[in-house]
């Protein structure tokens, strides 16, 4: 079994270190980790360190570093626009992306999503997104975290996309799927996902910008299967699965 992550601030100078704080109190309290055992610092950013636990106590462990590593981030960079869903849908796509291997989610406010983060509720609900990719980073023992973007209406939605190298919009009335669909060997490939209720006339045709919509199959996910399954299609394309 590989060894567990724990994030860092920063990835220690120095060889003997002490975890403590919410991280060291999990490898001590809760994975109870021993003398002997070893576990990666991770600063999250590409940053490294294995490590051997040299002594445990309560709510902290020492350790030794035995090898530091920088990890390039992936080129291309994967994007999903997560059109925002109902119950707790929305932090079951945001885990089962970040363990397939996003780099950015986007909350989108579509306009036929059910959902609204509308003040201190969005504040928490954003905040939610966040801590479900930061958990599931660690959990796929990921050296770069998965990062949850800030809530994007259709308008700032399509700004943003002028960024990226390649979008792709998943529409089941879209003829060609994704398996055939030319895909960038660097930049930035954005997938965007619709609500519930299907991206709305207005909204498809301003996201035409970037090119016709595409289709996963014959079959029509759920807008929190639909961006893992998407995403998994396009790890296998680039070589990477």
């Amino acid at each position: 079994m590989s060894a567990p992550v724990f994030l860092v601030d920063a990835v220690p100078a120095a060889d003997d270190y002490t975890l403590d704080g919410p991280e060291g109190h999990h490898a001590a309290d809760v994975q109870r980790l021993q003398p002997g055992e070893t576990l990666i610092l991770s600063d999250g950013a590409g940053g490294t360190a294995a490590a051997r636990v040299t002594h445990a106590e309560r709510g902290s462990v020492r350790v030794q570093i035995v090898d530091r590593r920088t990890v390039p981030a992936p080129d291309p960079k994967l994007t999903v626009v997560q059109a925002l869903p109902k119950g707790d849908r929305g932090e079951r796509a945001v885990q089962m992306l970040t363990e397939i291997g996003v780099d950015e989610v986007i909350p989108w406010a579509a306009s036929r999503s059910i959902v609204q983060w509308k003040g201190p509720r969005g504040d928490k609900a954003r905040a939610k997104w966040e801590a479900t990719a930061r958990e599931a980073s660690k959990q796929a023992r990921r050296p770069h975290l998965a990062h949850v973007a800030a809530l994007h209406t259709t308008k700032q939605l399509v700004a943003r996309l002028r960024n990226a190298s390649q979008v792709l919009v998943l529409h089941e009335e879209a003829e060609l799927p994704l398996s055939q669909v030319a895909l960038p060997a660097a930049g930035e490939i954005a997938v965007v996902i619709g609500p519930e209720g299907s991206i709305s006339p207005d909204e498809l045709s301003a996201l035409k910008e970037f090119g016709e919509p595409i289709r996963l199959g014959d079959t029509v996910l759920r807008t929190s299967t639909a961006g893992p399954a998407a995403l998994a299609v396009l790890q296998a394309r680039l070589g990477r699965w």
